[in-house]
């Protein structure tokens, strides 16, 4: 992957992370980055690594969504 490839990739990432890490608990960005990245590498679409991150982050990382208030 080229640097500017990467670079789209990584604001890509980081657009959908926001969302995520509004309303989930606590976490270390880059397990949740490396999960998107990995997907995305693997040819799912943003919203099918979306859905691939927050799995791997509930089931391997046990990061959950914030309780509403």
């Amino acid at each position: 992957m080229d640097v500017a490839t990467m670079a789209d990739l990584l604001h890509e990432t980081e657009e959908h992370h926001g969302k995520y890490e509004k309303t989930h608990a606590e976490h270390h960005w880059w397990d949740w980055y490396a999960a998107y990245m990995n997907a995305r590498e693997g040819g799912s679409t943003p919203e099918q690594a979306s859905a691939a991150a927050e799995r791997y982050m509930a089931e391997v990382k046990h990061v959950v969504a914030r309780k509403s208030v």
